[in-house]
Parts: C-alpha cells; sequence; structure tokens
C-alpha cells in the first residue's frame, strides 16, 4: 500500500535530460524513501502528485511549467546486466569470457576473486572505461556497448566511483575536489555550497573542508574520494578495491558509508580482496575467475584464502 497520498511541492533545478533519466526505486514502504529520492534528483518545490498504480509509483513533476508523469520503479528492477560480455584485450587476455551477470536496483555486491581474474574489468565496463569486444552491459537502461563515445560523459553522471588511490586532485581543497563534480555539469554556486557541505557532513568531512589532500590520512582522503562520488546523487557507486591501502579499523569506517549510501537506494558494486569485510558484512557475492562467473551467492562468503 502507498505511504504517500501527497508530496510537498517543490521547485525543480534538474535538467530536462535528467528529468527523463528519472527511474527511482522504492526498498518497501515502512523506509519512506519518496522524498530521499526527490531530494537525491535535486527536486526543490515543484508540484508532485504520487498515486499507486498496480504497484508502481506514478509521480507527476512540475519542471519550467511543463510536467512528466516518471514511473518510480519497485526495488527488483535491473540496474545493470551484462549479456555474454567478452572483453579481450590486446596482450590477448581474455578478461571477459562470457559473463552474464544481474544486478537489481538497491541491491550491494561484492566482486571477488583471485588477482588477474578480471574484477576491474567488470568494474570498468560498468562504468565505460572499457568496451566489451563482445556482448552487451546495460545500466539503468543506457546500452554501454552502443553509446557513443561523446554521451559517456552525460551517462556518468548517474555513476558514482570510488577508487583504491583515491584520485583526488592534489593542489585542491577538500571542498573544491568535491564541488568540482558539480562545477562541470554547471551547477548553481548556491546549490553547490550547500550539496557539498550535506555530503562533507555525511562523511565526517566538514570540519576539514579547507585542508589539501596531502594534509589528510589516507581514510580521510578515501572519504573525500566517497563525498566526490554521491555528491551528484547517483543511482549506483562502483567501488574498486576502497580498504585496499586502508588499515582494518579504517576499511570499517569506509564500509560504515558505503552501507549507509545503499540503505538511501542506491546500488553498490565493490570489488575486494578483504574477506573480513565479505564475510562479516553479509550482502551478495559474485566470484570471478578467469573471466567468468564461478559463483554467485546471497549473503555470501569471500571464498579464497589470502
Amino acid at each position: 500500500m502507498c505511504r504517500f497520498s501527497q508530496v510537498e511541492r517543490e521547485k525543480s533545478r534538474i535538467s530536462i535530460e535528467g528529468a527523463l533519466a528519472l527511474e527511482a526505486a522504492f526498498l518497501d514502504s515502512k523506509h519512506a524513501l519518496l522524498p530521499e529520492y526527490l531530494r537525491r534528483l535535486q527536486i526543490f518545490k515543484a508540484g508532485h502528485m504520487c498515486s499507486a498504480k498496480n504497484g508502481v509509483f506514478c509521480c507527476s513533476v512540475m519542471i519550467s511549467s511543463a510536467s512528466w508523469e516518471y514511473r518510480l520503479k519497485k526495488s527488483g528492477d535491473e540496474m545493470i546486466e551484462l549479456k555474454d560480455v567478452y572483453k579481450k584485450y590486446p596482450n590477448g587476455v581474455m578478461a571477459a569470457n562470457g559473463l552474464n551477470i544481474k544486478i537489481k536496483q538497491g541491491e550491494f555486491v561484492y566482486i571477488v576473486g583471485p588477482s588477474g581474474a578480471g574484477k576491474s574489468t567488470v568494474i570498468k565496463l560498468i562504468y565505460r572505461e572499457e568496451k566489451p569486444t563482445a556482448g552487451t552491459v546495460l545500466v539503468n537502461g543506457v546500452n554501454l556497448s552502443k553509446i557513443r563515445d561523446k554521451r559517456v560523459p552525460y551517462f556518468r553522471r548517474q555513476i558514482g566511483v570510488v577508487f583504491q588511490d583515491f584520485k583526488l586532485l592534489p593542489t585542491l581543497t577538500v571542498y573544491e575536489n568535491v564541488a568540482f563534480a558539480l562545477e562541470v555539469i554547471e551547477q548553481d554556486p548556491p546549490y553547490i555550497r550547500k550539496r557539498v557541505m550535506e555530503v562533507l557532513d555525511q562523511v565526517g568531512l566538514k570540519n576539514k573542508a579547507r585542508m589539501l589532500p596531502s594534509e589528510l590520512s589516507g581514510g580521510e582522503q578515501q572519504r573525500v574520494s566517497i563525498a566526490r562520488s554521491i555528491v551528484n546523487m547517483p543511482k549506483v557507486v562502483i567501488a574498486d578495491e576502497p580498504t585496499g591501502n586502508l588499515d582494518p579499523e579504517t576499511s570499517w569506517e569506509i564500509m560504515k558509508i558505503l552501507e549507509d549510501i545503499n540503505l538511501t537506494g542506491t546500488t553498490v558494486v565493490m570489488a575486494t580482496h578483504n574477506r573480513e569485510i565479505v564475510n562479516t558484512n553479509k550482502h551478495r557475492v559474485i566470484a570471478i575467475e578467469s573471466g567468468k562467473v564461478v559463483r554467485d551467492e546471497q549473503l555470501g562468503g569471500y571464498g579464497y584464502e589470502d
């Protein structure tokens, strides 16, 4: 049963292109996620009417005096799908060898496997750093096997990426590193200031906004990386060995942040070698070996010896 008969009137600042990409999901009604999704899509004071029809939520959104109707998908719809995917590098290495993977909206998924198994290739295929040699990669309905290169930056606005080595700009402050992700898509300065401070508070770095990356610990730098990855409110967060360079205590702090992000309905896909984290914080586990899926378990374990 729908718990939201009416949504507060808010004004939208999202672009028409972004609006047409609106495709949120509810974990279930008790989480009261509708206001959160509207916030994540930068909708601030426009008119919305929400109704439940055949179990599908529909919202009418007023944007620039025009309105569109969107289907807000229920949890369980596919967010990521790899169909018969092959990836052969110029050196002859077959990093993906007939991969078939489906990941649903709102899932938290670990990608595990020995070094050189193809985990990083899977991650790169999902955010279109690599293109498949054959097969289809779909993310939020976008066929990455066919998308034109000039459209890739627009697609990546839906994706947040957290790297093992942080990839922060060394001459920019913490605030500027995070703000940069919004400046490149020409968000309004007042919104940038508000949103950046929100995410820095979320990762516990609000009081270090003016510091440079060199003045931070490794764990703090990774928090900045996470803040940058979520500042644009992505539908998917991809984390490639996010705890690989961190001590155990800091690794757990980073995991807590990723878990909290997932609880808002964001799909999280994490490649990792951290056996303790996988075995303790139970989620779906997909094991890759020689470019193939050899195991796919709900609430699975790590399954490898260090």
